[in-house]
């Protein structure tokens, strides 16, 4: 498994997930201690990520629930003033 420093990820972004692409494992160090693993999805994980929906059609969703249910208050002072006072 190769090595990539946080900074190279920063700088190097591209060539990093054109290496994880091509299935490369990366280890990835800060200050020469590893904090993170980038690698290709396993199948099961690939196979998870294709069930998800997209952002468009989730957040339709939750715009359309929105619309359905009246707001517990007029405005968002309103529901500040509201958790301010909660004790």
């Amino acid at each position: 498994m190769s090595t990539v420093t946080a900074k190279q990820l920063k700088q190097k972004t591209g060539e990093v997930i054109k290496k994880v692409r091509l299935g490369e494992r990366l280890t990835v160090t800060y200050r020469g201690k590893p904090v993170a693993v980038i690698a290709p999805p396993t199948m099961e994980e690939t196979k998870a990520l294709e069930k998800l929906r997209s952002f468009d059609e989730a957040w339709g969703d939750i715009e359309q629930t929105l619309r359905k249910t009246k707001p517990k208050f007029k405005g968002w002072r309103e529901a500040t003033e509201w958790v301010r006072n909660m004790t």
